[in-house]
């Protein structure tokens, strides 16, 4: 069975372009890497919680949105494989990320069903 790593991020909305293309970037590497499918989303309908949230979660201001982002691999072997690959990939190294690293929500996780 498949395997899916999930991120929630924040981003500014001043800087969504740029982050459209880290994600293509990152969409080109991960699929050359064996990667099944790679999923970027903007926020849409995404309401602002009294308890939980997608903002609260990442702590969105006013001034940004945020990105609900999956990948989805063959298996857990072939994510542990692949994420190697991609964390040595120096197409990837930016010093400038247009986010906040330490507000990412993410994790790896096995299905357990599949339609």
């Amino acid at each position: 069975m498949s395997y899916v790593d999930g991120f929630v991020i924040a981003v500014p909305k001043a800087k969504i372009d740029a982050y459209k293309a880290m994600a293509k970037l990152g969409s080109e590497v991960w699929m050359e890497y064996g990667a099944v499918s790679y999923v970027e989303c903007l926020a849409d309908d995404v309401p602002y919680g009294e308890v939980t949230s997608f903002p609260r979660a990442v702590q969105a201001t006013e001034d940004e949105t945020v990105v609900f982002s999956w990948i989805v691999y063959k298996d857990k072997a072939s994510r542990d494989e692949i994420m190697a690959k991609v964390m040595a990939d120096p197409r990837l190294k930016q010093e400038d990320m247009p986010f906040d690293g330490k507000r990412m929500i993410f994790g790896g996780f096995a299905p357990f069903l599949e339609a």
